[in-house]
């Protein structure tokens, strides 16, 4: 009988280890990460039906009057995206000096305190929320831009989703990741290939699916207002620049691409060159 209480312990011990243990603990930190980061891919979707809204307001007086049925539908219809715009912009322009310097403008170290991680969750939630509703309210309104971008280049899009990619690293490296590992593990692990891959799938599914579709409406809903004089208003315009800015950190990124795809063959080159030089002399010496 006390062998097989024993064995009981045992086995339960050996269940709280298994569920402390990396097996599971890594795999719920890549798929809380993936989820927390596709915050800001899913912030210009909203962005960019909160642009489509605009247009139709100014094009149809009527349509909030008629559309409005629901207390999500009236939410979306009268947000104001100030703050989603001053995050977004804050964390393009840090991207984007990411990328021309290398040197990260955002701290990629542990929050520290308690009290600051706790802040931290509370602002990720907060805006999880928020982003959630506008999309669900943008739904439950029938409103979709996917029919607005196609005057676009396929290159223009291909170059956004480059620097799309590269703002949704920087915002998981500097700002998701740190408070999901110190929650998970006590303090910050270097980045592993599996999470790049699961956050390029993440995005590139959500790309797919919706974004490559309305995401251009920021930049043609400005264009068509200004060919119908209509008045382009302060977050239309800021739409306009994020969506550019964003294409000009797709840019750095394909330019140090290419300057780095350069450098190897150089290298390369060089090698090749001097090693004839090196036989030749070896045999001279012999």
């Amino acid at each position: 009988m006390g062998c097989k209480i024993w064995q009981q312990q045992q086995g339960g011990g050996k269940i709280k280890i298994l569920l402390s243990s990396a097996t599971v603990k890594e795999p719920f930190q890549i798929l809380i990460t993936s989820l927390l980061s596709l915050l800001l891919p899913l912030a210009f979707l909203l962005l960019a039906r909160l642009s489509t809204a605009h247009f139709l307001f100014s094009t149809a007086p009527n349509y909030p009057q008629t559309q409005i049925s629901s207390l999500l539908i009236s939410l979306f219809f009268n947000t104001n995206p100030t703050l989603l715009h001053a995050l977004i912009s804050f964390v393009s322009v840090a991207t984007l000096m990411h990328s021309l310097s290398g040197r990260a403008t955002l701290t990629t170290d542990s929050p520290g305190p308690v009290s600051r991680l706790y802040t931290a969750w509370i602002l990720l939630c907060t805006l999880q929320v928020c982003v959630g509703l506008g999309i669900e309210g943008s739904i439950a309104a029938g409103i979709d831009g996917s029919g607005f971008g196609h005057e676009r280049s396929s290159l223009s899009k291909v170059i956004f989703f480059l620097g799309l990619h590269e703002t949704m690293v920087y915002w998981s490296r500097t700002v998701v990741k740190p408070v999901v590992d110190d929650t998970v593990f006590g303090y910050v692990k270097e980045e592993r290939w599996v999470e790049r891959v699961a956050m390029a799938a993440s995005l590139g599914t959500l790309w797919w699916w919706r974004l490559r579709g309305e995401i251009e409406s920021l930049v043609v809903m400005v264009e068509v207002k200004r060919e119908l004089l209509i008045g382009v208003g302060i977050a239309d315009f800021v739409g306009w620049w994020l969506y550019y800015l964003t294409v000009t950190i797709g840019m750095v990124k394909i330019v140090k691409g290419i300057m780095w795809l350069g450098v190897i063959l150089l290298c390369r080159r060089v090698e090749a060159n001097s090693s004839p030089v090196d036989s030749t002399g070896n045999e001279e010496k012999v």
